[in-house]
């Protein structure tokens, strides 16, 4: 049996200074290589491929932490430095895209006498090499060749730079608030908060930042309707020629040219726009699918919303706002309705989730469902006191998988909750590289001597965000190309995430993440009751916001022509949405999913997977939410499988039938 080989980050070593130095070094050894490669005259997975593969992952194994450190402790050396490395990383990965003699050694390995000789797995990694040997312009030409590499670097420096905006105009802005009267309506946990932040800035009162946490608490609970204004509109006008930072980090130009190059080298590569291309590599055929899709459910979700906000608005009058309700007053108001409908208040679970319990309950259901065991890693070398590092054991008690969880949010640490991967899963004759995953909210810290206690919408985004990470790290397949999350359709990336997602609201489960911080007492049947209720509250406005997300992505990536961006989303608005915010919103310069992340065109993946993971879950409710045989049928179906086959089919395979949008429709309230 091969050996099981851990290979973890140094974080100690990653010295932005010599960055540079040890990236030409590796690059130029890694060149090296591949001249030697591709004059084999007969090439075939043992003697090209897996070569290939071992000299391109010790590249990702140099690169994802350096990559990593700039989302989560950015500072003004590390990010030079990790811009001037993506610049040279994105030159060679798109020389190594063109290169048509190493494209001529897959070709050579993809007919018939070789390609019948290797297995399943391995005839995925060359029919998926030369279509995207293809999709990187190998076969362009003279100027058009040249062309696609400029437009491949700037590509690359553009989203970064997006990211870089987004990251200095949250930092950027703060409120000091010195009377308490000011933070009226917020939990004493929230006000709480906010004065650590202000302490540790040497401030005296209470500080509102446009951290997740911070911002939250303001709009859900401060009575201060100004407050909840000003922070809104400085948080909606991020990056933008608006509020009270306006033009000072502007990504209006960044994404009218991201727009442009994209379209541009979609026309490069045969394809009428950057839609098209995007869904290349998806579940999704077209555009026209795409949009049909959505259009279908906002037609079922519209009268819904519409209704919702005639009720807050009713509701906010007979509380005394004057005229209309306006974007900064939705959260706040809605908190209010539905502490009034259903008798329940978010913040009543708060003290049933600190971090610790949460963490062992995520950790224990996993492991009933998919028959793992999860442990702390004593010692290990991290890269900041909040972060602790995990491994997986499989059922024989094997390390199958290891894992950093960064769950804080903090100054200089990009917004939002992602995995990535740090180490990918390969295997040879003789080793097992373990899979190593990141995984980073911005969830509520711990204030002072006090345990975080996390809201239920936080422990969604944990489990979320662990079962991308499921995904990445129980995977079985031997291939790096398409093991865990590679290879995969990114439109069903969302499946395992959103699926475990459906835990958080289970009693028998809830029995496992829930326990009150002081008490130790399980979440009472009346507050689950109450909670459960109000399930659904709100959900017609969530899934027309959401809709409008993803069919703004999805038209200002499909068109063949210079897109108004702003003019667009006002379409958009007036085609979907219910609650339009105002003139000044600039949502788009924010978006990071779609412009400095893998989203672009593709943002619609959420409510497609949302398709496959409600249906997937449905089992469970049918057979036991702890199903062992439906928990393990999951793990071999679709987490094992990565890439290795096609989404639909492992999804066919786990449900016997293809996806039906019904469970979709009725865990939202939507089915009526």
């Amino acid at each position: 049996m091969p050996s099981a080989i851990r290979r973890l980050p140094d974080f100690s070593s990653v010295e932005p200074s010599e960055l540079a130095g040890s990236l030409k070094d590796m690059i130029a050894d890694l060149q090296a290589q591949i001249d030697k490669l591709v004059e084999i005259e007969s090439p075939d997975w043992n003697n090209f491929v897996e070569p290939l593969t071992t000299h391109m992952d010790a590249l990702g194994r140099l690169w994802s932490p350096v990559s990593h450190l700039n989302a989560v402790m950015n500072s003004e050396e590390l990010r030079d430095a990790y811009n001037n490395g993506l610049q040279t990383l994105q030159s060679f990965y798109t020389d190594l895209g063109q290169n048509s003699k190493l494209y001529q050694q897959y070709l050579k390995i993809q007919v018939p006498e070789v390609y019948k000789t290797l297995n399943g797995e391995q005839q995925t990694v060359i029919d998926h090499a030369v279509r995207d040997f293809k999709l990187s312009g190998v076969g362009l030409e003279g100027e058009a060749k040249a062309r696609y590499k400029e437009i491949s670097l700037r590509q690359s420096e553009l989203g970064s730079k997006f990211q870089d905006n987004v990251l200095d105009a949250t930092n950027a802005w703060q409120t000091n608030l010195n009377n308490e009267s000011d933070l009226a309506g917020l939990p004493e946990h929230s006000k709480a908060m906010l004065a650590q932040a202000a302490e540790a800035k040497d401030l005296s009162g209470w500080l509102v930042t446009l951290e997740q946490p911070s911002y939250i608490a303001v709009m859900t609970y401060a009575d201060d309707r100004e407050l909840r204004r000003n922070t809104y509109l400085a948080f909606c006008t991020r990056a933008s020629d608006q509020g009270p930072n306006a033009g000072e980090w502007d990504n209006s130009p960044v994404i009218d040219e991201i727009l442009q190059l994209r379209g541009e080298k979609a026309q490069l590569l045969g394809f009428s726009t950057y839609a098209d291309l995007s869904l290349a590599t998806k579940m999704a055929d077209s555009p026209l699918q795409v949009t049909d899709f959505l259009r279908k459910l906002a037609d079922r979700s519209k009268t819904m919303a519409t209704a919702e906000l005639a009720e807050l608005q009713q509701f906010a009058t007979e509380q005394g706002l004057e005229g209309e309700l306006q974007a900064w007053d939705a959260g706040y108001y809605a908190e209010k309705l539905r502490e009034q409908k259903h008798n329940f208040s978010s913040e009543e679970l708060k003290p049933y989730f600190p971090a610790a319990r949460a963490v062992e309950g995520l950790f224990a259901v996993s492991a009933r469902l998919f028959g793992i065991q999860i442990e702390k890693v004593q010692d290990a070398q991290t890269y900041h006191d909040d972060v602790e590092l995990f491994r997986i054991l499989d059922e024989q008690g094997q390390e199958q998988g290891l894992f950093y969880l960064d769950m804080y949010a903090r100054a200089n640490k990009r917004s939002g909750a992602w995995m990535a991967g740090c180490v990918d899963r390969s295997a040879t004759t003789n080793e097992i590289q373990l899979p190593v995953a990141f995984l980073t909210c911005n969830l509520t810290p711990p204030i002072g001597d006090e345990p975080a206690l996390f809201n239920h919408d936080e422990v969604i985004t944990l489990f979320h965000e662990f079962g991308h990470g499921l995904h990445h790290m129980l995977t079985r397949v031997d291939a790096g190309a398409i093991s865990g999350i590679n290879g995969v359709e990114w439109d069903a990336v969302e499946l395992p995430s959103q699926f475990l997602e459906n835990w958080c609201w289970q009693r028998e489960s809830l029995d496992l993440i829930a326990a009150h911080h002081e008490t130790g007492a399980l979440i009472p049947n009346d507050l689950l009751e109450r909670a459960q209720a109000a399930r659904n509250f709100g959900a017609g406005m969530q899934m027309v916001r959401q809709l409008e997300f993803s069919l703004f992505d999805i038209n200002i990536h499909n068109s063949t022509t210079d897109v108004d961006v702003q003019e667009e989303l006002n379409a958009v608005r007036a085609e979907v949405s219910v609650l339009n915010p105002p003139a000044e919103n600039r949502f788009q310069h924010g978006f990071m999913h779609i412009f400095a992340g893998g989203y672009g065109a593709g943002y619609f993946s959420y409510k497609w997977a949302e398709v496959l993971s409600a249906d997937a879950f449905s089992r469970f409710e049918e057979e036991g939410i702890f199903s062992a045989e439906a928990g393990a049928h999951f793990k071999l179906a679709v987490l094992e499988k990565g890439g290795s086959r096609p989404a639909m089919q492992n999804f066919v395979d786990f449900r016997g039938r293809q996806p039906d949008i019904d469970a979709l429709l009725r865990h939202n309230g939507l089915a009526a």
